[in-house]
């Protein structure tokens, strides 16, 4: 593993061998380096051919090494490029399948550049909060042309290789080869040698000789003709998309330097940039999340390598609105699905529901008719279970009361044939329970989708007690080739999400008797970067799904203090935006939240039943105590053993529950403020005689941490 060194003719094949998509580690530029070096000092050598094993050219750099003393040392990218730049002999990268990042900039240092038509080409480092580091934003304008480039910088977006190729005034390609790359490519190459010479180093001026020059990317100008115009306009632009993130207006600010400085000048600049950034809040944030989404995958005691069941035919119980979403997953990635219900009207509705959905993206261009037509091939209806006896996977996704469910999968145990898996849908219920219905409980499993399910990319993946690990690496594999984020969860009430999103409501009641009212709450989280304040979500959401769980939780946990603010919404018959009002009210065919008096007036009245003066509350308390409550709730999760790391948290609440990307989940807010701090501000928010002081004692976990100056991650 690193590079490969062949020789084909005069030519020297220097291979990047580093799966699964060749990224730039230490062990990988050493042997590349050495391989380059070799290829110049063999005079049987006349040109050097660049490309990736496998399924890539490059990734860019190794994700394994990141922040690791490895990560910069010699010879680093930029020392391998320049190697390329400078060698006395024509090279050529081959670019093919994925060309990204690094990679991406490893080529820009070749002399010459071909490609297979279908490569994935891009700079993505603004995904993760920072701008290329290794001459992107300085090369890619000067091969590509400044606008092209700025697009693919900005957005971090691929762009296929044959599209670039057509670019007028390109010089990023010089060729795409449809038959044979690396064939196609030594040709190229030694030809290159003839037409040079034998090749030359770039000669300074003044200089003779009779070689014509190898050239160099860095050697070209940027150029635009209204390049002032232009960037205001970028800069612009970029503004309004991405308020929160300050990587896209420095990718702005890099590639303005690639036309108003030279070129060493401008390298100088990107490089200041970049290290500025790698600094910043939200590219931490960026970071942990990139890190987070594959970490989530591996869980500790299934190895990656656990066989796993087939699952080439799927069955859903239930066609209503969740039923439905989840259907259109499988749908979507190929997977022949029966939907079966207990009445013919309900799966008529459901199956509507399904065209209506299809045929808005088709209207949208999201999706094109023969792509329409094929999913809906793949979709059967039944009444009837025999007809589902045969599937490698049931997902039940019936009405959400345990008895309904005990029916359900008792009928499944007796019709499904050996070793299908038996999964639910369930948000908040014991999977054990479930599992118990049936006399496989190794077979069974929760997938708990978020509504609507067809969209949130979310998959609570709920392992119980009994669940068999190749049932959970099968369900784990699948919720990725269905595009979800899959994470995994112990058995407990709500799981991890909505156990920690109970702790935040909790808050949100206990703010609203204190001073607030609904909307300057949801304001102030909004504004911190929440996709949506508790209130406006649980009008959302349905205000009676709360209530039912509530008058649960006083049976079971009578010391467990509520506002009962909520139950007094709900006794007024204030469900939500599906009843038109909620805690806020709304207009026919609208979701605009209207504030409503009648909501200030009962909060008031309430308020002064309790004897409470109200005080005015700053926003800073009010994001405080909403999302420490998350932070407190989920140290307590990942002690219990039900997330089996913090970073799993994060996943659930940047992918399910709006909580803001460049703040990284609430356990990376919670290390970037410093749990001593988080454990400090709890200790106030425990003497404030309204609270729940108990609640507010730090979990073992936070409070061990705080302690030992550690974070989560």
């Amino acid at each position: 593993m690193g590079a490969k060194y062949v020789v084909r003719g005069n030519v020297a094949v220097v291979t990047l061998d580093n799966p699964p998509v060749n990224g730039l580690g230490y062990d990988t530029r050493r042997e590349f380096s050495a391989g380059i070096e070799r290829a110049e000092a063999d005079p049987a050598i006349a040109a050097i051919v660049v490309t990736g094993a496998g399924k890539a050219f490059s990734g860019g750099a190794d994700i394994k090494e990141f922040g690791s003393p490895k990560a910069i040392a010699e010879p680093n990218l930029l020392t391998l490029i320049r190697q390329l730049e400078n060698c006395n002999k024509p090279v050529v990268a081959a670019v093919h399948s994925v060309c990204m990042g690094g990679g991406l900039e490893l080529a820009l240092g070749a002399h010459y550049r071909v490609a297979a038509p279908g490569a994935n080409v891009a700079l993505p480092e603004v995904k993760i909060g920072l701008i290329p580091g290794a001459g992107g934003t300085q090369r890619l304008p000067r091969a590509l042309g400044v606008e092209p480039a700025l697009n693919m910088i900005v957005s971090g977006e691929p762009v296929k290789s044959e599209l670039l190729a057509t670019l007028p005034g390109q010089r990023l390609f010089d060729q795409v080869i449809t038959g044979d790359l690396l064939d196609g490519a030594c040709t190229f190459a030694a030809a290159k040698a003839t037409e040079h010479d034998g090749g030359a180093k770039p000669l300074p001026p003044g200089e003779g000789g009779n070689a014509k020059p190898l050239p160099r990317v860095r050697d070209l100008k940027a150029t635009h003709p209204n390049a002032d115009a232009y960037f205001q306009f970028a800069r612009n632009m970029v503004k309004g998309m991405s308020k929160n993130f300050p990587a896209p207006a420095k990718c702005v600010d890099a590639v303005q330097a690639s036309l108003t400085r030279p070129f060493d000048e401008g390298m100088l600049y990107e490089r200041e940039v970049f290290m500025a950034l790698m600094l910043t809040p939200e590219c931490k944030a960026l970071r942990h999340a990139f890190f987070a989404e594959r970490a989530a995958s591996k869980i500790p005691d299934v190895p990656e390598d656990t066989p796993q069941r087939k699952v080439e035919k799927l069955a859903v119980i239930g066609a209503g609105t969740m039923g439905g979403g989840i259907t259109m997953n499988f749908l979507n990635a190929g997977i022949p699905v029966t939907m079966l219900e207990t009445k013919a009207e309900a799966l008529e509705r459901g199956v509507a529901t399904i065209r209506k959905n299809y045929e808005a993206q088709v209207k949208k261009g999201k999706l094109k008719q023969d792509k329409y037509e094929q999913r809906m091939s793949l979709l059967k209806t039944t009444l009837s279970y025999d007809d589902i006896k045969d599937a490698d996977m049931v997902i039940e996704a019936v009405f959400e009361e345990m008895g309904v469910k005990e029916g359900v999968f008792k009928k499944l145990d007796e019709v499904m044939k050996p070793g299908a898996i038996l999964a639910s849908n369930t948000s908040t219920l014991d999977v054990d329970k479930i599992a118990s219905f049936t006399k496989r409980p190794q077979d069974v499993i929760g997938t708990h989708f978020f509504s609507p399910a067809n969209v949130m990319k979310l998959l609570e993946v709920v392992r119980g007690k009994a669940t068999a690990k190749d049932v959970l690496a099968t369900v784990m594999a699948l919720g990725k080739k269905i595009r979800k984020t899959a994470v995994v969860s112990g058995v407990c009430d709500g799981f991890i999400g909505n156990r920690m999103i109970e702790q935040y409501s909790r808050q949100a009641g206990f703010l609203l008797e204190e001073g607030c009212t609904p909307q300057q709450v949801d304001r102030a989280i909004e504004k911190w970067g929440m996709a949506m304040g508790p209130f406006r979500m649980g009008d959302l959401a349905g205000n009676d799904i709360g209530w039912a769980i509530r008058k649960r939780r006083y049976q079971e946990k009578p010391n467990m203090r509520y506002s009962k603010t909520a139950d007094l919404l709900c006794e007024l018959g204030r469900y939500g935006q599906k009843t038109g009002a909620g805690w806020y009210d709304y207009q026919p065919g609208k979701r605009d939240a209207i504030a409503s008096p009648l909501v200030v007036e009962m909060i008031e009245k309430y308020r002064a039943e309790l004897g409470i003066r109200p005080r005015k509350i700053s926003d800073d308390e009010i994001v405080h105590r909403l999302v420490y409550a998350l932070v407190n709730e989920g140290a307590k999760i990942v002690e219990e053993g039900i997330a089996s790391k913090a970073s799993d948290i994060d996943m659930v609440y940047l992918t399910g529950y709006g909580f803001p990307l460049h703040r990284g989940g609430p356990m990376c807010y919670a290390d970037t403020v410093g749990l001593f701090n988080v454990v400090q501000a709890m200790k106030k928010f425990a003497a404030n005689p309204h609270d729940d002081a108990s609640f507010w004692q730090p979990a073992p976990l936070l409070a061990r941490l705080a302690a030992e100056g550690k974070a989560f991650s």
